[in-house]
């Protein structure tokens, strides 16, 4: 793909996708030729939804899907997480902010949108089966690193009834518009102060406890338990409606497979795709596991079996 000297190559993410920056127009080109229905024509089709609802996302400016890559406005280049990097103090305020946006996308209600290829794009539910498959990453790619093999496949037997297990126990429906990635590096700050949200492809219909874990228990950013729990007791101070006993419950759980499934995903980025230096946000991963995993008593057995299996990251 050729593109004029005004487009500036600007740093990727996780996935097979590449971006680039044109300041002159305020816009970003978005290039995918692997998964490409997903992070072009998916993408595209996400934003719409969340426009429609009101709801800041990049808008559609043009496209080339033969060729592979579609142009998009341009939100901006200041996210959250980089805020947060360079200014410690105050951080609830905006994590308030953020809570009320999430609560703007817990009411949308549109599943289905004409995306740009005049074809009708409906939005999947985050069915136990997904949930499980996620989690399976972990002993897919993390397990057969760390025990030996006659090991792997006694722990591989136990993990996955531990977690269809607590899949059965989760207590809120498939009702819920889920981003499955709604943490600090993918919320902007616009020229208005305003909050947008941005790599919106992988979202579906789910628990309504998701997104919140996605939040606070961010791997990628560290932030105290007492600044976790205000957070937390924000979103329930502005849900008033919600069984906060059934949510804990739903949170605990679906914040402790997130964290098995991106420590699996980390350790495939290392593996296959040679991109190490996400090795080093494992560790964290694991203390918030540890952290929610203590907590909840439908997660002892699932505790114990980590806790015999890796000692050195979950206590006793």
């Amino acid at each position: 793909m050729k593109l004029s000297k005004d487009f500036k190559k600007i740093k990727g993410d996780a996935s097979f996708r590449k971006f680039y920056r044109n300041t002159k127009k305020n816009s970003i080109i978005v290039f995918a030729n692997k998964e490409k229905t997903k992070n072009l024509l998916i993408y595209d089709s996400i934003n719409k939804i969340l426009i429609k609802n009101d709801i800041i996302a990049p808008q559609l400016l043009s496209q080339n899907y033969k060729k592979n890559y579609i142009e998009i406005q341009d939100l901006g280049k200041k996210t959250i997480y980089q805020i947060f990097s360079k200014y410690k103090k105050n951080q609830y305020p905006i994590f308030k902010k953020v809570i009320n946006v999430l609560n703007k996308i817990q009411l949308v209600k549109d599943k289905k949108i004409k995306n740009f290829r005049n074809e009708f794009y409906l939005i999947k539910d985050y069915k136990n089966n997904i949930l499980l498959d996620e989690t399976k990453l972990f002993n897919r790619w993390y397990v057969p690193k760390k025990l030996d093999k006659k090991k792997v496949n006694i722990f591989n037997t136990k993990f996955d009834k531990e977690i269809k297990l607590l899949l059965s126990k989760l207590h809120f429906k498939n009702d819920t518009f889920v981003h499955r990635d709604f943490h600090v590096s993918n919320l902007i700050i616009n020229s208005k102060n305003q909050i947008g949200l941005i790599d919106n492809q992988d979202a579906l219909i789910g628990n309504k406890a998701y997104d919140l874990a996605s939040l606070i228990d961010d791997v990628r950013y560290k932030t105290s338990n007492s600044l976790k729990e205000k957070v937390y007791n924000y979103y329930l101070m502005t849900n008033k409606k919600i069984n906060a006993n059934k949510f804990k419950n739903d949170y605990d759980i679906l914040s402790v497979l997130r964290n098995l499934k991106i420590i699996g995903i980390f350790m495939r980025l290392a593996e296959r795709d040679k991109k190490r230096k996400y090795l080093k946000l494992i560790p964290y991963a694991w203390k918030m596991i540890d952290n929610r995993i203590s907590k909840n008593k439908d997660l002892i057995n699932l505790k114990l079996l980590l806790e015999t299996n890796f000692p050195k990251f979950i206590t006793k």
